[in-house]
């Protein structure tokens, strides 16, 4: 689910040149990424990425990451001395991350503007969406590439997926945990630890198989609720609820569309009558229900929504956001609801 904060003004041509003016002369003094100032080896680094060819001249230094899922990637391979800042959170950060993450300035809670991004002078930028390194985000890809600053989106946002559309786009083939594999191993790879990335999805890889062992959850229907509770935004098939729910063998009770998070009535809702409630837990503010607190009291006193089985026998699983999208939270994700489910008799 992307952050549906108003994105600030984009950077006026002036701006923009003074920008470049600055990032040019810094990149004449800068480090090259080696310890001693000769070509770091493998670069400079050229990938496909989400449709563009990135080129990565040395392993940033001063990076900026614009969303939580990608900064926490970053945190996760021991990279937080090369962070100069982060934005766009719905979470407090990722358990065991926190002495790393409070050593990076957080330059704005959502969607920061071009300027506060420009303003850390940064050699290579990230994201986990599309949305925000686009017209009406951040700013688009090609404004921060023709200052000099590499940029790179998650492939989970983009592989099988058409977001030419409104909303949060839509998953023309299913998810599958590979594609994050794919982003930790190639940001590992764009800043020199590609061992670092291997040593990550290796222990990825061993928490799914351990989540999933023996677990047959068939007999399950799951619906995830990420946000709002007027008009809520609940997963459809095919991102990264579709991932948790395809290992578990379960039924995502709205599995007909694909959507990533489209917006459905309660009515429809309590006529599908999911077993299990998968309930976002987000610490940010910017929609109605957005903690699990509120989500909760909303389901439990909403007469539309009182009466169905999940609620009434408090059936409840909690994630945070990030586990919601498509990121090594994912994993989180699925061990929590497996869990869920055998506490509730749902899964051998």
């Amino acid at each position: 689910m992307l952050s549906t904060a108003t994105p600030a003004p984009i950077r006026t041509a002036a701006l923009l040149a003074a920008g470049l003016l600055l990032l040019t002369a810094c990149g004449e003094g800068g480090s090259t990424g080696a310890a001693d100032g000769k070509k770091a080896e493998g670069f400079p680094l050229t990938l496909k990425n989400c449709g563009r060819t990135v080129t990565v001249k040395a392993p940033p230094q001063q990076a900026v990451s614009v969303d939580q899922g990608s900064t926490e990637i970053l945190l996760s391979l021991g990279l937080a001395d090369r962070l100069a800042g982060t934005a766009t959170w719905s979470d407090p950060v990722m358990k065991g991350l926190e002495k790393a993450n409070a050593g990076v300035e957080r330059i704005s809670e959502n969607r920061p503007s071009s300027e506060k991004v420009l303003d850390k002078e940064p050699d290579f930028l990230s994201a986990s969406f599309a949305s925000t390194l686009a017209k009406g985000g951040v700013a688009p890809r090609e404004q921060f590439e023709k200052l000099g600053v590499p940029t790179y989106i998650s492939p989970a946002d983009c592989v099988g997926k058409d977001n030419s559309g409104s909303g949060d786009g839509a998953r023309t083939a299913p998810l599958t945990m590979d594609s994050v594999y794919t982003e930790v191993r190639e940001l590992a790879q764009v800043f020199g630890v590609p061992e670092r990335g291997d040593a990550l999805v290796k222990k990825l890889r061993a928490r799914v198989e351990k989540a999933t062992e023996g677990i047959d959850a068939s007999d399950a229907s799951l619906l995830y609720w990420f946000s709002d509770s007027k008009a809520p935004y609940l997963a459809g098939c095919c991102g990264a609820p579709g991932v948790i729910t395809k290992e578990l063998g379960a039924k995502n009770v709205f599995d007909d569309t694909h959507e990533e998070w489209p917006q459905i009535s309660w009515e429809t809702v309590a006529d599908r009558n999911p077993d299990v409630l998968v309930i976002g837990d987000l610490s940010r503010t910017m929609q109605t229900a957005e903690s699990a607190e509120k989500k909760i009291e909303f389901l439990e006193s909403n007469p539309v929504t009182r009466t169905m089985d999940a609620v009434k026998n408090r059936r409840y699983v909690l994630l945070s956001g990030q586990a919601m999208n498509p990121t090594i939270r994912t994993v989180d994700g699925l061990e929590r609801v497996a869990a869920g489910l055998r506490d509730f008799g749902l899964a051998g």
